[in-house]
C-alpha cells in the first residue's frame, strides 16, 4: 500500500504493545459516544515498508486484530509467501474480472487502430454491444444477454448480427487468454450466415449502368465506379489509393491497410490501367498537389460520394442495391459463373483473409463449373462411355 495522504495523522496505538499497529481518529465518524478509530499496520516486504489499512473500530476491528493480521503478513514474507495487502488483493480480483468495455479497450488497443477491419469492428461493438453489455463482467454474461443483443438487432443483416456476436466472443477469449477474466461460461449460438445476401446485376442492368457511366458529366466519379466494377475493390480501398500504390510496370495495385489489416496486392488489368491513367491526368489539372487517385474535397482523402446514388437512380438499379458492395459482389459472381476461376483464386482477388468467406458467399454460383467437372470426372471413370 502506498503512503497515506493522512500519514501524519497516524499514531502508534501503544508504544509498548502491538508493534507496527497504528491508528487515526475521525471526529466525523462516531463509535458509541466517542470518535471512531481506524487501524493500520506496517510491515516490510522485499525490504520496503508497506502500509495497509485494516478497518474501523465501529466495524469490529481492534488493535489485537490488526496485530494478528500483521503477524500473518510477516510470517508469509519470512517464508517466501506471496504477501499482498487487502487493497492489492481487491485490485487483483478486479484486474482478473474486467468488464466487457474494459476488455474491449485492451483488445482493440493491441489490434491497432489503423486497420480498416479494426475500425469497423470497434464501430460495430460500440453501436450494438457496448450499450447493453459494456458494464458487465464477462463471467456475469448469460444466454439471456446474448438473446437481448439478438432481439435489439432484429431486422439487421445476418452478417451484422453475426459480427456483433463474434466481437463478444473474441473479446471474451482475449480476456481469458490474458487472465483478465474467467471467460464465458457457455458457447454463443451464432446465427446461420448461409442467407448472406449477395448482390449482382443482370446483363441488362450492366448495359444500362455502363451507358449511364459513359454519359455521366463528372467522369471522375464514373471512373471510380468502373474501377470498383472491374476490380472488386472495396469503397474504402478505392478512396485511399495513391499514386505510389499503382505500379504500371509490374501491373500491380497495392492496397494499404485494407479490411484484412495487412497490405495486399491485386493485379492491374489493362482496362483499369487505362481508367486510372485518365483519372491521374484529370487529377493533375484539378488538384495538382494531391496524391490521391480519386481525391475528395480540396484534394484530400475522399470520405464519401453522393453522386453514386444519383448514378444508381439514373441507371434504374434496385433501391436496395448498395453500389460499392454490389459491384464487388457482381465482380465475384461474374468470375464464379465463368467457371474459369477457382474459389481460392476469387478469394485472392478479393483479398479475403479467410477462404471460408469466399466459399460461403460464392460457391453456389459455380453450377456451370461443377457440371463441367462432373462431365470430366465421367470421362476419366468411363473413357469409352462405359462400353
Amino acid at each position: 500500500m502506498a503512503a497515506y495522504s493522512e500519514k501524519t495523522a497516524l499514531k502508534r496505538v501503544d508504544p509498548n504493545r502491538w508493534a507496527g499497529v497504528y491508528c487515526r481518529k475521525s471526529e466525523e465518524r462516531k463509535c458509541g459516544s466517542g470518535a471512531d478509530v481506524c487501524y493500520y499496520i506496517t510491515f516490510k516486504r522485499e525490504g520496503k515498508k508497506v502500509w495497509e489499512k485494516v478497518g474501523w473500530k465501529s466495524e469490529g476491528y481492534s488493535p489485537q486484530v490488526a496485530a494478528d493480521l500483521r503477524a500473518d503478513r510477516q510470517r508469509a514474507a519470512r517464508h517466501g509467501g506471496d504477501v499482498k495487502t487487502a487493497k492489492e488483493i481487491r485490485q487483483e480480483k478486479a484486474d482478473q474480472n474486467k468488464t466487457l468495455d474494459e476488455l474491449a479497450d485492451l483488445y482493440f488497443q493491441q489490434r491497432g487502430g489503423n486497420a480498416q477491419a479494426a475500425k469497423f469492428d470497434r464501430y460495430r461493438y460500440d453501436k450494438h454491444v457496448s450499450p447493453l453489455l459494456g458494464n458487465k463482467p464477462v463471467q456475469d454474461i448469460t444466454h439471456d444477454d446474448i438473446n437481448n443483443i439478438k432481439a435489439a438487432m432484429e431486422g439487421k443483416a445476418v452478417a451484422t448480427i453475426w459480427g456483433a456476436l463474434e466481437m463478444i466472443r473474441r473479446i471474451a477469449n482475449y480476456g481469458k487468454k490474458n487472465k483478465k477474466c474467467p471467460g464465458l461460461s457457455f458457447i454463443i449460438a451464432m446465427p446461420d450466415r448461409n442467407n448472406i445476401k449477395v448482390e449482382y446485376l443482370t446483363p441488362e442492368q450492366v448495359t444500362k449502368f455502363v451507358d449511364v457511366l459513359n454519359a455521366w458529366p463528372h467522369q471522375e466519379v464514373a471512373r471510380m465506379l468502373k474501377v470498383a466494377m472491374f476490380t472488386g475493390l472495396r469503397r474504402g480501398e478505392i478512396f485511399k489509393l495513391e499514386d505510389s500504390d499503382i505500379d504500371f510496370i509490374q501491373k500491380i495495385i497495392t492496397l494499404r491497410n485494407p479490411k484484412s489489416g495487412k497490405d495486399a496486392n491485386v493485379p492491374l488489368n489493362s482496362v483499369v490501367e487505362k481508367i486510372i491513367k485518365e483519372q491521374i491526368e484529370w487529377r493533375k489539372e484539378k488538384f495538382p498537389e494531391s496524391t490521391y487517385i480519386f481525391p475528395g474535397k480540396g484534394g484530400g482523402l475522399r470520405v464519401d460520394s453522393t453522386a453514386v446514388e444519383r448514378i444508381k437512380k439514373k441507371a434504374e438499379l434496385p433501391g436496395k442495391f448498395r453500389i460499392f458492395h454490389g459491384l464487388r459482389h457482381h465482380y465475384a459472381v461474374t468470375l464464379a459463373n465463368s467457371g474459369k476461376f477457382t474459389l481460392d483464386m476469387i478469394g485472392e482477388l478479393l483479398t479475403h483473409s479467410d477462404p471460408k468467406i469466399t466459399r460461403e458467399r460464392y460457391a453456389h454460383f459455380l453450377p456451370g463449373a461443377k457440371k463441367e467437372a462432373a462431365e470430366q470426372a465421367l470421362e476419366l471413370l468411363f473413357p469409352q462411355g462405359g462400353e
